[in-house]
C-alpha cells in the first residue's frame, strides 16, 4: 500500500528537527504544539520507523534515522516548491514564500524599509527576516534554512555566490568631543593612543582589527560588543573610538548622543555590502524578484538608512 504523507507534516519535521523540540518549533512556525506532535506522530506511524528520540531534559533528538529522513523531507520541499516555480514563471506571479538572513550589524538599518516596498509590490510574498552574524549565515544558506542574505563580502566560501550592492569605505566613529573629532580624515597611527570600542563579532572583528594589522600597529581595545547599538552608545559616551562602514543617516547614538563620523585612510580594501546566495540551491522566481528589488534600491542610490 502507498505511503501518505502531506507536505506540511514534513515542514513540521523538519521544523522540531531543526529547532531541537516541539514547544519551539510550534513558536517558530505559529502552529500548536499538539497539531506538530500528531503530524510527526503521523509520518512514524506511516513509515514505521522512530525519526525522534524524546527527552525530557533535552527535547526531541533526531535518531539516526531522523537524520537521514530530513535530508531527504528536505529535498522533496525543495522540489516542490520548483513545481510551484514553474507555475509562477508561466502566470508571472511572485509568491509563496522568502525567507532573507541578514547581518546583524545592519539589519534593522536596511530590512524594514526594503521588506514593507518588497511587499507592497509583492502582497502573495510571506516574507520572514532571519537575523544572523556572518558564519550563521553561511550555515544557514548551506542547510537551505535561508533563501538569501544581505551581508558583507568578508571571508565568502566558494560554495557562496556573492552580488555586490554597494561599496562601503570604513569611518572612525567618536564622540563630539573626542581629541581627534576636528579631524577631516584619520589614520591607523593617529588612533593608536586612543582607547578602542571594538565591534567583535565572527569575521567583522577579524576585519576591523586587518586595519592595525596592516599598518603593524596594535589598538588599546577599552570595550568589546557584538551589538551596534551598544557600540555606538559607548562611543558616545566617550569610551573609545570605533571603527565601522556603515555611514549612518542618523548620527546619534540610541540615548540621543552625537556621532561624529571620519573617514579612516588605509590601503585596506573597503567592505562590499550585497547578496549571498548558496550556489547549489534552485533560485525560485520569488527570490529573483526580491534580488532584483535590492539592486534597483541600491542603483539608485535609496539603500534605505545609509547616508549618500
Amino acid at each position: 500500500m502507498p505511503l501518505r504523507f502531506t507536505l506540511r507534516q514534513l515542514e513540521y519535521f523538519i521544523a522540531v528537527g531543526e529547532a531541537g523540540s516541539i514547544a519551539l518549533a510550534s513558536e517558530k512556525v505559529n502552529v500548536t504544539a499538539p497539531s506538530m506532535s500528531s503530524a510527526i506522530a503521523q509520518l512514524e506511524a506511516g513509515f514505521g520507523v522512530q525519526l525522534f528520540t524524546r527527552r525530557h531534559a533535552h527535547g526531541s533528538v533526531l535518531t539516526p534515522t531522523g537524520e537521514r529522513f530530513i535530508e531527504q523531507a528536505r529535498a522533496v520541499l525543495e522540489a516542490a516548491d520548483k513545481l510551484n516555480d514553474l507555475a509562477h514563471i508561466y502566470t508571472k506571479s511572485v509568491c509563496g514564500s522568502l525567507r532573507v538572513g541578514c547581518l546583524k550589524t545592519f539589519v534593522q538599518l536596511i530590512v524594514p524599509q526594503l521588506r514593507r516596498s518588497f511587499q507592497d509590490k509583492h502582497a502573495s510574498v510571506d516574507f520572514s527576516q532571519i537575523e544572523l552574524d556572518q558564519a550563521q549565515i553561511f550555515d544557514a544558506l548551506g542547510s537551505a534554512r535561508i533563501d538569501v542574505a544581505l551581508t558583507y563580502d568578508m571571508s565568502i566560501p566558494s560554495d557562496i555566490e556573492f552580488q555586490p550592492l554597494r561599496t562601503l569605505p570604513p569611518y572612525v566613529m567618536v564622540d563630539v568631543n573626542h581629541p581627534l573629532a576636528g579631524r577631516s580624515e584619520i589614520t591607523v597611527d593617529d588612533l593608536i593612543s586612543h582607547e578602542m570600542v571594538l565591534l567583535d563579532m565572527p569575521h567583522s572583528s577579524d576585519y576591523f582589527m586587518s586595519f592595525f594589522r596592516a599598518a603593524g600597529r596594535r589598538p588599546r581595545i577599552a570595550e568589546r560588543t557584538s551589538e551596534i547599538a551598544v557600540q555606538r552608545s559607548l562611543v558616545a559616551n566617550g569610551f573609545g573610538f570605533g571603527i565601522c562602514n556603515m555611514r549612518t543617516v542618523s548620527e546619534y547614538s540610541m540615548d540621543g548622543k552625537q556621532l561624529k563620523f571620519i573617514p579612516l585612510q588605509t590601503k585596506v580594501a573597503p567592505l562590499q555590502l550585497g547578496i549571498a546566495t548558496s550556489r547549489a540551491a534552485h533560485i525560485s522566481r520569488t527570490i529573483e524578484a526580491f534580488i532584483e528589488h535590492c539592486h534597483e534600491a541600491a542603483d539608485a542610490d535609496a539603500l534605505p538608512g545609509l547616508a549618500r
